[in-house]
């Protein structure tokens, strides 16, 4: 912000400093030797002459300044298309009366040295008008037309020109008028009461471009036409032909300057409306200046695109006007294109913000990419003045979208991002898309800070769609979709990467932080202020939460309600862990209508804590809403409650998977234990399920025999050489089957094999490789088989074991 204070304290200090510099020099138009302008007269002038070539004509003046209430008229032939001029003395032009041309001319004023327009300049030229402090006009052939380097006989061309070059120090463009105003001929049409100091004819183009460029008090207006302001300091800029007179391309440029205004209007009030278009480094309007375009036809009109390198801050009210800061289009009879915003960084600072109006026909989307942050907050010295980005519709026609893209989105003191419908037409969608989101804090006037797409009227209300790493919501913040009359609610779905937390309640009152879709009951002044129903008639819409974790504090909610006699809507969440804590909750209640439902999937843990809730409570003849939870550890601890209770009609239906639960109990009715319940107070009870798949150690085990052998016992060591080697076994029954037990059967042992038939035989000594034994392996996981039975598992043993090798093979003659 430092940054942006000092940039705009420099650029009025240069327009000061070239303003006294030059008030000095006597007003008046001079030509140079360089080309054959003349002129005469004094006050009004005259000029004449030039250099034609083709239909471009050329003039070039040593100065060219204007008098209050003067004048300087171009007397060209009407088949001339484009005047160049220049002002090649090196010092500043001051405008303070007419500039006039013949025809259709367009009028390039080129003054390296700088522009100053006072409160009594104007245009009446039948064209397109440049102003800039560049220092050539480049053309299609290759020609420069200079300002810095004039030439005593130049080579002027019949081509076009395609570019202007900035050069090392270019001038800065200053307008300084006597204030502007207008008054509103209803609560949507404008008119101006001040004159606009500089406008071009229907269908043309205004562009100022210096190095910096200011406007205190002042009004640029256009009806069907464009106006362009730039603030270059280095670099070349393309110049590019349009049926509505030229349009500066910035790929070539450098470095940008500054562009403030103060106290200063540009507008495009008429029929077919304009288009408006400011570059620069930082750009900021304060004290109630304004950007403005209504389409008062039903020729579709251009939109506002304005592009801040570094930042664009709006703020502030006018002094002696009631009128805040703004950027915004309102749509009375045709179509407004849309308002593209560019820049680091947004700041909207007690002020109107921006905004898109349908009025009677289908509003402007309002697009931002600011690279690092938009950040919307109040005045500092008066809470009740918030700042807002907001699309909205008056009629049967669909508001515009909001689309919002940076790295960090904060919204304070009351503030709101929104998209609203006060009528049959529908509001329209809101779509951010960010790393990190803070909305927090209230009014002086408890007005929350919210992130919303609604409705007061019969039209629906838009759908909510957030993409972010981070979100908190805190302090009585909202991010919602709702609905107040007949108009339904939308969804709101919200995927954070990282965290989701809402948290706390507005100061000083019980007011939630929401996560909400609701149909809302107003306060009653505020309903009759806005003319609604007793109560709402339209549904809530559906929330959808994807989240690794999800913490709601304090009092805060995520919830789903419907005040009127309309359904609630559903509301789910995905996440890895769920935490409640303080009263926080995840509900989903109803007035007269069905409860909606909840449900619930986690990957790790729901814990709750402090008089927390899960709740699907219906408070009127509707039913209570169902709970479906799948987690693998729930806890709830100190007064905290699963319900699905109903008062006339039945309760809802709970159901519960879980590994483990751990602190709440089923009770048929609240008690000040931890409680699962699903009562009705006049109705039928809800039911509970609550499926453990928690496993039982004794269930689908294998009994072991008592006795383990011993496997050691029963291994047979292999033979690598028996040559010499002999086994005697003395007694009688032969070699037991196991050396620590007794000969069970008492039978003499014989062979009574033929020795002769192995006495030709090798002596070869094979070994055979013995089956490895079973060795036991302690299971280490359980699955549930086909028959619905529970099976321990264990993991194949990583050991390798060796088979050992045997006598067996051995022939008898070696033994």
């Amino acid at each position: 912000m430092m940054k942006v204070t000092f940039a705009n304290l420099g650029l009025i200090g240069a327009v000061y400093i070239l303003a006294i510099g030059n008030s000095h020099v006597q007003a008046q138009v001079t030509p140079d030797s360089t080309l054959s302008s003349a002129v005469s007269g004094s006050n009004s002038y005259n000029i004449t002459g030039g250099t034609r070539v083709g239909n471009n004509l050329f003039h070039s003046f040593s100065q060219f300044s204007i008098p209050s209430n003067g004048s300087a008229s171009f007397d060209n032939a009407t088949d001339i298309q484009n005047i160049f001029s220049r002002v090649t003395g090196g010092s500043v032009s001051n405008i303070n009366g007419s500039i006039s041309a013949n025809g259709n001319a367009n009028l390039f004023l080129l003054n390296p040295a700088g522009i100053i327009f006072g409160a009594n300049a104007s245009l009446n030229i039948g064209g397109s008008f440049v102003g800039t402090t560049a220092n050539s006009i480049k053309f299609a052939d290759g020609f420069e037309f200079s300002a810095v380097n004039p030439q005593n006989t130049p080579l002027l061309t019949v081509s076009v020109p395609i570019g202007l070059q900035m050069g090392s120090n270019p001038g800065a463009i200053a307008f300084n008028g006597s204030g502007y105003g207008f008054e509103r001929l209803s609560n949507s049409v404008l008119r101006a009461t001040s004159e606009s100091n500089l406008q071009v004819k229907p269908g043309k183009t205004l562009t100022l471009l210096g190095s910096n460029i200011s406007m205190v008090g002042s009004r640029i207006s256009t009806s069907s036409g464009n106006i362009e302001l730039a603030s270059v300091k280095e670099g070349a800029i393309d110049l590019q032909s349009t049926s509505e007179g030229w349009q500066l391309g910035y790929e070539k440029v450098s470095k940008f300057g500054d562009i403030k205004l103060d106290q200063a209007i540009i507008d495009a009030l008429a029929a077919g409306g304009g288009s408006i278009r400011l570059q620069g480094g930082n750009i900021s309007l304060d004290n109630g200046s304004k950007v403005i375009i209504q389409n008062l036809g039903l020729k579709p009109s251009g939109g506002i695109s304005i592009n801040a390198v570094e930042s664009l801050e709006v703020s502030g009210l006018h002094p002696n006007l009631n009128e805040y800061s703004a950027i915004y289009t309102e749509s009375l009879v045709g179509l407004i294109g849309d308002i593209n915003i560019s820049t680091q960084r947004l700041k909207l600072s007690g002020g109107q913000g921006i905004s898109s109006r349908a009025i009677n026909s289908q509003g402007s989307n309002i697009i931002v990419k600011a690279s690092e942050s938009i950040k919307l907050e109040a005045d500092p010295l008066n809470l009740t003045r918030t700042s807002n980005i907001e699309t909205s519709t008056f009629s049967s026609k669909r508001a515009g979208d909001v689309i919002l893209s940076t790295n960090d989105l904060i919204v304070l003191d009351g503030s709101r991002v929104s998209s609203i419908t006060t009528s049959p037409g529908d509001g329209g969608n809101v779509n951010i898309n960010t790393k990190s989101i803070e909305v927090s804090g209230i009014t002086s006037n408890f007005v929350a800070s919210v992130i919303t797409a609604g409705s007061l009227g019969q039209g629906n209300a838009g759908n909510l769609l957030i993409n972010t790493d981070r979100l908190t919501i805190r302090d009585g913040g909202r991010v919602d979709s709702s609905g107040a009359a007949s108009g339904n609610a939308g969804s709101v779905t919200i995927n954070a990467g990282e965290f989701i937390e809402v948290n706390g309640t507005v100061p000083g009152s019980i007011n939630p932080s929401l996560i909400i879709s609701s149909a809302n009951l107003l306060d009653e002044s505020l309903r009759k202020t806005l003319r609604l129903p007793p109560a709402p008639t339209g549904k809530s819409g559906n929330v959808t939460i994807n989240t690794p974790v999800l913490r709601v504090m304090n009092g805060a909610q995520v919830t789903v309600k419907n005040d009127g006699m309309g359904n609630a809507g559903s509301l789910k969440v995905n996440a890895n862990s769920i935490f409640l804590d303080s009263k926080g909750g995840i509900t989903a209640a109803t007035k007269s209508g069905e409860g909606g439902d909840i449900t619930i999937n986690l990957k790790d843990s729901l814990i709750m804590r402090h008089g927390s809730k899960i709740d699907t409570e219906s408070l009127g003849t509707g039913n209570g809403g169902n709970i479906t939870i799948n987690s693998p550890i729930i806890g709830g601890f100190e007064n905290s409650d699963i319900i699905a209770n109903a008062l006339n009609g039945n309760g809802g239906n709970i159901n519960i998977t879980t590994g483990g639960i751990f602190g709440l109990e089923f009770r048929n009715q609240l008690t000040p234990e931890s409680d699962i319940t699903a009562s009705s107070q006049f109705g039928v009870n809800g039911t509970v399920e609550v499926n453990n798949v928690g496993v039982d150690p004794n269930s689908g085990l294998v009994e072991l025999p008592a006795n383990v052998t011993d496997q050691s016992q029963q291994i047979a060591s292999g033979c690598s050489n028996t040559n010499g080697s002999s086994f005697v076994a003395t007694g009688r029954g032969g070699v037991p089957q196991n050396p620590t037990q007794e000969v069970i059967i008492d039978r003499t042992w014989s062979d009574t094999r033929d020795v002769s038939a192995f006495q030709n035989k090798t002596n070869v000594v094979i070994a055979q490789t013995q089956k490895s034994p079973e060795v036991l392996v302690q299971a280490t996981s359980w699955r549930r088989n086909a028959q619905g039975k529970i099976e321990l598992v264990a993991a194949q043993s990583p050991t390798s074991m060796q088979p050992s090798l045997s006598c067996a093979a051995i022939p008898k003659s070696s033994i």
